[in-house]
């Protein structure tokens, strides 16, 4: 048995032993992951969960419904609202505690409506060490069971349990929330929040796969992975999301030479999923 697979079966064996829990659920490979190891581990008394708010866009949420009946877990979609929290509008260093706090705190109310004691997410054992992240500040506070981190599941080896599972999402690039396209200290709206992921969409029609457009107070800065780079200099692309970018209220597009870089927005942000380390 290799170390991964090792593990895989201490992580499983361990969330056995609880009479059922709820994983809160992007779709992501690391909360597909814990959902995975929940099922194997608890059949149907494993159940993963969904936050639907502004921040996740309708194609992530699209995503995960897809994953979730991969895996054969019951799936719950819970709707909420962080632009009801004027802390996380306000956009300061802590946005990603309060965003956290708000959308776990669905996850425990959801899981006590079922009856269900723990709640899991998909923080992995890379996560801590990553930079700022307030998100896992509320992870602690709150005492959300994180499966991989307990067993030291790096990033590279959730992929590979992922693949191990034969999860389609097992190669799928990291997915932060919406929010994270703005800059610290510039107000998150639902106008921002909806041109983000209307520009985001066009890139993913055009085939990019690792890709930000990040909104500068009007300015679109579009990066996407070094290797994607030339196809975003063709020049029917650069006028085709020039055009339509503009039509989303953009008043300047812009392509970053640098290419995509996580937190590049703010470089001392965190940029963790909505619901996922990551993603």
């Amino acid at each position: 048995m290799t170390t991964v697979e090792a593990k895989r079966e201490a992580a499983r064996d361990e969330l056995a032993t609880h009479d059922g829990v709820l994983v809160a659920f992007s779709g992501g490979v690391d909360s597909s992951v814990v959902a995975a190891l929940a099922h194997d581990a608890l059949g149907d008394d494993a159940v993963a969960c969904t936050a639907k708010s502004e921040t996740l866009p309708e194609a992530e949420l699209e995503d995960a419904a897809r994953v979730a009946d991969e895996i054969g877990i019951r799936h719950e979609i819970v709707s909420f609202s962080e632009l009801e929290s004027d802390q996380f509008v306000e956009n300061d260093d802590e946005r990603c505690y309060h965003c956290r706090t708000m959308r776990l705190g669905e996850m425990i109310e959801t899981a006590r409506d079922l009856g269900i004691e723990t709640v899991c997410d998909g923080t992995n054992a890379d996560d801590p060490g990553a930079g700022h992240r307030p998100g896992l500040q509320a992870v602690e506070e709150l005492e959300i069971h994180s499966p991989l981190l307990a067993h030291d599941i790096a990033k590279a080896e959730v992929r590979a349990i992922a693949d191990q599972y034969g999860l389609s999402v097992a190669d799928k690039p990291s997915m932060a929330c919406l929010s994270s396209r703005i800059p610290t200290g510039l107000e998150v709206t639902e106008e921002r929040l909806t041109r983000v992921e209307q520009a985001e969409a066009l890139l993913r029609q055009w085939g990019f796969d690792q890709f930000r457009v990040r909104d500068h107070d009007g300015l679109a800065r579009i990066e996407v992975s070094p290797a994607e780079l030339e196809r975003a200099l063709q020049r029917e692309f650069v006028e085709t999301v020039r055009d339509e970018l503009s039509d989303l209220g953009f008043d300047h597009v812009t392509l970053d030479l640098h290419g995509y870089r996580t937190g590049s927005v703010s470089p001392e942000s965190d940029e963790t999923v909505t619901t996922e380390s990551d993603d």
